[in-house]
C-alpha cells in the first residue's frame, strides 16, 4: 500500500503521530500491538514488512486460545516510527483517542532463514492470504497465523493462535498496562493533566524542595561515573529489631539490578554483571528520561495480582508475560557528576526520591523509620519475603556484604549450586531430585537434595538446562548419600530453595525448589548464616536491645557496665563494639586457656579499625578490684608496670569493653615469666601472595618433622602465619630464640628463593621473612582466636597441617565464621600448652 493513504488521512500539525518515512534496516523484524480507545475500543496489530508496518484492527483483541479466531480488519500501512507511538490523538483528528503500546517485540516466519529470506516468505504469505509467523513479545509469544477470509471482502482476516507451549485459555487482554510506560489506557488519557502537573512540579522544584537536593549534592565529591559496579549486600540476621538509627524497607523478590544512565542511554545489569537490557526493554525506556548521568541500585520484580513481587513470576516472565514488571529503586550511587557513596543513606534517598521519574514502571522503594519489628510482622502477614534494615548513616560500600544493611526473611531461603540430579521414581519424569551444594573454603560441600516445587514445565526446563552439563566426576570431595543413582553435572547453575531448618550436619531439611538464579555466579554461593542484629548475650532481659548505649550486664558472676555497644567498629562490614564483646564471650572457652596467667599488652582501638589505636601496658588503678593484675619490673623504664591478667570471661569482657579488638598475651606465664611455654616462627610476607606463605610454612613443617618437634600453625589474622612449638616452660627466652633461629635457617635452605632471614624489608626482595626474633621476654603476638583490627574482621585461626595448602585464604576465617568451625574441630592449639620438646634431642636429629 505504501504510506500515501496514511499521510492523506492526517494533519501532522494537529496530531502527535509520526509522519514517518519508509524505513529499511538489517535488524530483526519488529511487531507492535497498540490498544486504541478511538470511537470504538480495538487493538491495532502491526507487522514490519518492506520498511512499513502492515496493520490490522482487531476489535476484540488477540487471543492465546487456538480455538478462538479473532476478526482482523486490514487497514492502511503505517510508518515504521509508529511502533513507538503512545499518547493521545486529539479530538477532530482521524482516529482520535488514547493509544497505548500494549505489546511489542520481534517476529519471524516459522522457519527463519535471515532477514532477506524472511521478508520474502512473509511477503508471499501476505499475497496468498495465509501469513504464518512466530511472535517474541512480552504478552504474545509463539506461533500465530493471519488468514484472509475469502468471502469477507478485501480486508477481512482472522488472527489465529497455533497450538504450542504458549497456547493458553487465559484472557491475555486482561494485562492492560503499557509495556513501555506501565500506564493504563485511562492514565494515558490524563496526559494533558499530567503535563500541567509536571509544570507545577517543575516550578516547585525551583524553590525549596530542590534547594535541599542541591545542598546534599554540593556536599558530595565530584568524580567519574562508576561502571560495572558490584552492589552493596545485606547480611542475614535472625530476627527483627527496632532501632532509632535504622530505616526499614520491604525486601523485594526479584533480580538485583544496577542501572547506569549516561547521556540518555541506559545499561541495566545484574549483581554479577549479566546484561538485562534485552530482558527488560520497557524498564530501559522508562529510565531514559532521567535528565542527568546517574547510577541507581534496585530490584527488578514482577508483581502479582495483589501487587506482591514474586520470584516465580519474574523467572517465567519472558515466557508467560504474566504480571507487571517493575523496577524498585532504593539507592542512588551517582548523580549529575557527583559520587554519592560516602553520603549517609538517608541523604542519598532524599536525592533519589527527588530525581526519580514519575513512571509506573519505576518506583521509589519507600521505607519506615525505627519500628522494624511491627514492619516485619506486617510483611509476614502479607506473605512477603521479608524486610531489610539499613543504618540511616550507612555509606554505600560496593561489592561488600555488610552489617550496616541487615535482611530479615519471613521464611528460610538459600541459594545453592546444582551439582547433580537423581533418577526419577514412580511416575516422576526427567529427574527425581536436584543434588545441591555451597562453597566453603573454596570447595563445594553438599547441603541436601530437593525434589519439591516442580511443575511439569519447570521439570522440563531445568532438565534441558542440565543435559549439556552432565559429567562423570562428582563435584564434591566426598560423595553425599542419595536414595537413587546420581547423574553429576558441572556446577555452573544456581537455584534458590526454601527450607524448614538446618540439621546438625549442615543439611537443609525439606528443601523446596523456587527457581533458577541466572543472575548469580556459582562461586559466590555460600551457606547463608544468620547473625544477631544485636548480640543476644548483651540483651538485658528487662529491656529491648536498642535502648541506650550504656548498660550493666551480669558476666560470670560480675556486673559490668558496657558502653557504646552500637558503635560501628568496621564501617564496611558494619560490625559494632557489641559484636566484638559478643564474639569474645562466645569464644571464651577456647581462648581463655591461652590467656590465663599471661600479662596482657593492651592495644586499644576505641574508635574502631579506622580510628587511631594505642598500646597500654600499665593499667594502674583503672581496673576494678576483682581483675587480676601482676607487677613486672621494667629495666628500660626503671620501674614496675602493672599488667592485666585475663583469667576469666568477666575479665575478657572488661578488656574488650576498653576497645581491645585484638588480644596480645605474653609467651610466658606468672610466676615463670622468664620461661616461655612455646616459641614462634612468624612468617611475614613482603607484598607477595599467600601461597608463598603456605610454601614457607610447609618448609618449616618439614624441618620440625626432621627434628621430631610438633608444630602448630595458625593464620596471623593478617597476611602472615604463626607456627608455635611447645616448650613446656623448660627453657629461657635466649635458648628459645636460638633454637628458633636454627629452625628458620634450615627452612630457608629448603626454599631460599621465597624466604629471607633479613629483618630489614628493603633487603628481603619481596620474600617471606622467617621471623624468629618474636621470642623475647615481654614480646606479644595476637592470641589464637583473637580478632584483628583489619578489614573483614578476620580472626587468627589455628589450622590443621592438611589445611595448609595452596589456595588457603586467611580472609575466610572471620568473626562470622569461626564459631561453627571451632564447634566442629575443637581447639587445634590445645597441644601448644602441653609437654614441651627436648631442644637438645631435636638438634641431634637435625645434625644427624
Amino acid at each position: 500500500m505504501g504510506l500515501e493513504e496514511y499521510q492523506k488521512k492526517r494533519d501532522f500539525e494537529r496530531t502527535p503521530e509520526p509522519a514517518g518515512l519508509v524505513d529499511v534496516s538489517d535488524n530483526p523484524l519488529r511487531f507492535v500491538v497498540q490498544k486504541h480507545a478511538a470511537s470504538h475500543l480495538h487493538y491495532d496489530f502491526r507487522l514490519e514488512l518492506d520498511g512499513v508496518l502492515k496493520s490490522w484492527a482487531i476489535p476484540k483483541g488477540p487471543s492465546l486460545d487456538p480455538s478462538v479466531k479473532r476478526l482482523a480488519m486490514m487497514v492502511e500501512d503505517h510508518p515504521y516510527d509508529y511502533r513507538t507511538f503512545e499518547g493521545v490523538i486529539p479530538k477532530g483528528n482521524y482516529g482520535a483517542g488514547n493509544v497505548m503500546l500494549w505489546d511489542e517485540g520481534t517476529y519471524a516466519p516459522y522457519e527463519s532463514l535471515g532477514r532477506k529470506e524472511d521478508e520474502g516468505a512473509l511477503r508471499e504469505g501476505l499475497r496468498r492470504g495465509d501469513l504464518k509467523f512466530e511472535l517474541h513479545g512480552h504478552k504474545l509469544k509463539g506461533k500465530f497465523a493471519l488468514v484472509k477470509i475469502r468471502s469477507g471482502g478485501e480486508n477481512s482476516w482472522l488472527l489465529i493462535k497455533k497450538e504450542d507451549a504458549f497456547a493458553s485459555r487465559e484472557d491475555v487482554t486482561r494485562f492492560d498496562r503499557s509495556v513501555v510506560s506501565g500506564r493504563t489506557i485511562q492514565e494515558i488519557g490524563l496526559e494533558g493533566k499530567a503535563a500541567r502537573s509536571a509544570e507545577e512540579a517543575e516550578e516547585a522544584r525551583e524553590t525549596g524542595a530542590v534547594e535541599d537536593v542541591r545542598c546534599i549534592l554540593n556536599a558530595a565529591p565530584a568524580g567519574p561515573m562508576p561502571r560495572d559496579m558490584k552492589p552493596m549486600l545485606a547480611t542475614l540476621t535472625d530476627e527483627p529489631f527496632d532501632g532509632s538509627e535504622w530505616l526499614f524497607e520491604i525486601k523485594q523478590d526479584g533480580y538485583r539490578a544496577i542501572a547506569e544512565v549516561c547521556e540518555g542511554k541506559v545499561i541495566l545489569h545484574s549483581r554479577n554483571n549479566l546484561p538485562f537490557n534485552r530482558k527488560f526493554p520497557s524498564i530501559i525506556r522508562a529510565l531514559e528520561v532521567i535528565p542527568e548521568d546517574a547510577v541507581l541500585d534496585g530490584e527488578v520484580v514482577v508483581l502479582d495480582e495483589k501487587g506482591r513481587s514474586s520470584f516465580q513470576l519474574i523467572q517465567n516472565y519472558s515466557e508467560t508475560g504474566k504480571g507487571e514488571v517493575t523496577y524498585f529503586v532504593f539507592d542512588l550511587i551517582y548523580y549529575a557528576g557527583k559520587d554519592l557513596r560516602e553520603l549517609p543513606l538517608e541523604r542519598r534517598k532524599e536525592v533519589l526520591r527527588a530525581i526519580l521519574p514519575d513512571h509506573p514502571l519505576i518506583r521509589y522503594n519507600d521505607h519506615i523509620l525505627q519500628t522494624g519489628i511491627s514492619f516485619f510482622n506486617a510483611a509476614r502477614d502479607n506473605s512477603l519475603e521479608g524486610i531489610v534494615g539499613k543504618r540511616i548513616d550507612s555509606p554505600y560500600i560496593s561489592g561488600k556484604r555488610t552489617r550496616q544493611w541487615l535482611k530479615i526473611k519471613t521464611k528460610l531461603r538459600q541459594e545453592a549450586v546444582i551439582c547433580g540430579f537423581t533418577a526419577p521414581r514412580a511416575s516422576r519424569k526427567r529427574f527425581g531430585t536436584l543434588v545441591l551444594g555451597v562453597y566453603e573454603h573454596g570447595e563445594l560441600v553438599p547441603i541436601g537434595h530437593s525434589g519439591g516445587g516442580f511443575d511439569e514445565r519447570a521439570l522440563e526446563h531445568v532438565y534441558e538446562m542440565l543435559k549439556p552439563l552432565v559429567q562423570h566426576q562428582s563435584p564434591f570431595r566426598e560423595r553425599p548419600k542419595t536414595n537413587m543413582p546420581v547423574t553429576w553435572v558441572k556446577p555452573v547453575l544456581v537455584c534458590e530453595v526454601s527450607f524448614s531448618e538446618w540439621t546438625d550436619e549442615g543439611v537443609m531439611r525439606q528443601p523446596v525448589f523456587i527457581g533458577l538464579r541466572e543472575d548469580r555466579s556459582p562461586r559466590s554461593v555460600v551457606r547463608e548464616r544468620a547473625v544477631h542484629a544485636v548480640p543476644k548475650s548483651l540483651r538485658p532481659e528487662s529491656q529491648p536491645p536498642d535502648q541506650g548505649g550504656e548498660k550493666e550486664f551480669p558476666v560470670a558472676g560480675k556486673r559490668l557496665k558496657l558502653t557504646n555497644l552500637h558503635k560501628v567498629f568496621w564501617p564496611e562490614e558494619g560490625f559494632t563494639k557489641g559484636d566484638v564483646i559478643d564474639y569474645y564471650r562466645k569464644i571464651a572457652p577456647w581462648i581463655l586457656p591461652h590467656l590465663r596467667d599471661r600479662p596482657e599488652s593492651l592495644y586499644r582501638t576505641p574508635h574502631g579499625i579506622e580510628g587511631k589505636g594505642f598500646f597500654q601496658k600499665e593499667i594502674g588503678e583503672i581496673v576494678p578490684d576483682w581483675i587480676a593484675t601482676h607487677k613486672v619490673d621494667s629495666e628500660s623504664l626503671k620501674k614496675s608496670i602493672t599488667f592485666l591478667l585475663c583469667q576469666d570471661e568477666a575479665a575478657l569482657t572488661y578488656l574488650t569493653n576498653l576497645g581491645c579488638i585484638e588480644i596480645n598475651p605474653w609467651l610466658s606465664r606468672v610466676p615463670s615469666l622468664d620461661y616461655p611455654d612455646y616459641f614462634v616462627i612468624d612468617l611475614d610476607p613482603e607484598e607477595i601472595g599467600y601461597d608463598k606463605v603456605v610454601e614457607a610454612a610447609l618448609a618449616v613443617h618439614e624441618v620440625l618433622e626432621r627434628a621430631g618437634a610438633p608444630g602448630y600453625p595458625k593464620t596471623s589474622g593478617a597476611t602472615g602465619m604463626h607456627i608455635y612449638i611447645p616448650l613446656g616452660a623448660r627453657y629461657d627466652y635466649d635458648t628459645a630464640t636460638t633454637f628458633a633461629h636454627i629452625i628458620a635457617m634450615f627452612a630457608h635452605q629448603l626454599v631460599p628463593d621465597i624466604t629471607s632471614l633479613e629483618r630489614s624489608p628493603s633487603k628481603r626482595q619481596k620474600k617471606v621473612y622467617l621471623d624468629y626474633l618474636q621470642n623475647r621476654r615481654g614480646q606479644t603476638l595476637a592470641a589464637p582466636y583473637s580478632i584483628r583490627p583489619r578489614k573483614g574482621a578476620t580472626v587468627s585461626t589455628p589450622l590443621r597441617w592438611d589445611e595448609v595448602r595452596a589456595g588457603l585464604d586467611p580472609g575466610e576465617f572471620t568473626i562470622s565464621t569461626i564459631h561453627r568451625r571451632v564447634e566442629r574441630v575443637g581447639d587445634l592449639f590445645a597441644g601448644v600448652l602441653g609437654e614441651g620438646i627436648d631442644i637438645e634431642k631435636c638438634i641431634q636429629r637435625l645434625e644427624g
